[in-house]
C-alpha cells in the first residue's frame, strides 16, 4: 500500500524556519511536490522536484524555500526559511507515478505568527 507521511509542521515566529518531511512507502515516484492551502483559498503548488533532481518553485517562495529528496530513504523535504505570516497554511505532500497515479499526504499545519 502506498503511503505518504508528512511531519515537521508547527508554530514559528516570522523570520523563523521549519523543515517538512514526506516519507513515502510502497513505491518510488518520478515527481514529488509540496502544495499548501490557506483558509478560504485554493490549494497552490509550492515546489516540485523530479527524481532527477530538477526543481521548480512558486514565485512567492523562491529564495526562501528549498525542496530536496533522499532517494535512499524515499523521503522528500521542504526547508522553509524566512517564514512570513502569509506562509501559514496546511502543507500537503504529493507524489506522481507514471502513467497516472497521484498520491497525497494527510497534510501538516504550518502557522507563522507576526
Amino acid at each position: 500500500q502506498v503511503q505518504l507521511v508528512e511531519s515537521g509542521g508547527g508554530l514559528v515566529q516570522a523570520g523563523g524556519s521549519l523543515r517538512l518531511s514526506c516519507a513515502a512507502s510502497g513505491t518510488s515516484f518520478s515527481i514529488n511536490d509540496w502544495y499548501r492551502q490557506a483558509p478560504g483559498k485554493q490549494r497552490e503548488l509550492v515546489a516540485t522536484i523530479t527524481n532527477g533532481g530538477s526543481t521548480n518553485y512558486a514565485d512567492s517562495v523562491k529564495g526562501r524555500f528549498t525542496i530536496s529528496r533522499d532517494n535512499a530513504k524515499n523521503t522528500v523535504y521542504l526547508q522553509m526559511n524566512s517564514l512570513r505570516p502569509e506562509d501559514t497554511a496546511v502543507y500537503y505532500c504529493h507524489a506522481f507515478r507514471p502513467p497516472y497515479y497521484n498520491y497525497w499526504g494527510q497534510g501538516t499545519q504550518v502557522t507563522v505568527s507576526s
